[in-house]
């Protein structure tokens, strides 16, 4: 189980508004290895976000364990979760997040800034990380001179910035159309081969799900895992 980077063990989760019990998560378990992609589909308000926040501790379960590099999330206080989102954890999400007063490089550039790495060192790993994402003639845009395709590279690339090991993405391509979606998929698909970075990506779009390791389909809270090329179940 050494090659495991997040283990996630008996998560259920659980929210009440008035008389309404909704059941997010209903003993959800799996793991993921290092270098994997793992594509996690599942219809809108399946749980797919919740389980993401869970694993990133943007949330907390009612009960079971997460477990990512070595550090169990559910137990750690909040500046050890601060630290394991700015060390070890990338956040991508469907609504971009870009700073809009911000260049495309200085966008890239907020997490390397705010962990204090030499101006020197930041400067290079931004150009590199806009040419691995295909922006290097883009570094001074600012988000509003850049298409949805553009702006969610220059978003992978920030989540990047920090070399961290997990990469969580929830519906990357959702504001994008078929042909940007594929190509923000296969870039993602393509990022963790190259820099042996873990992904979990929450999608509902059954074509994109081919480029993954594992899909983890999730309905009313539950989980059940098949490979990528097996087709969807239907109904």
């Amino acid at each position: 189980m050494s090659d495991n980077l997040v283990v996630v063990e008996g998560l259920h989760k659980t929210y009440v508004s008035g008389p309404t019990r909704v059941t997010a998560l209903r003993d959800v378990t799996f793991h993921a290895r290092a270098g994997e992609l793992i594509a996690i589909q599942g219809r809108s308000g399946s749980g797919k976000t919740t389980l993401l926040n869970m694993v990133g501790g943007l949330d907390s379960p009612d009960s079971g364990r997460v477990v990512v590099a070595g550090q169990d999330v559910t137990a750690l206080p909040e500046e050890g979760l601060l630290r394991l989102r700015r060390e070890v954890i990338g956040f991508v999400f469907q609504s971009f997040g870009l700073v809009p007063v911000l260049s495309a490089a200085e966008n890239v550039g907020v997490p390397m800034r705010l962990r204090k790495t030499p101006t020197a060192e930041r400067e290079d790993r931004v150009r590199l990380l806009l040419t691995l994402v295909g922006l290097e003639k883009h570094l001074n845009q600012r988000p509003y001179e850049l298409s949805g395709g553009q702006q969610q590279r220059v978003a992978l690339a920030r989540a990047l910035a920090n070399t961290p090991r997990l990469l969580i993405a929830d519906e990357p391509t959702g504001q994008l159309d078929s042909q940007t979606a594929r190509q923000i998929m296969e870039l993602i698909r393509a990022l963790v081969d190259s820099e042996g970075v873990t992904a979990l990506v929450a999608t509902h779009d059954p074509s994109l799900i081919t480029l993954a390791d594992r899909v983890l389909e999730i309905r009313d809270g539950a989980v059940t895992e098949r490979q990528a090329a097996e087709p969807t179940t239907t109904g």
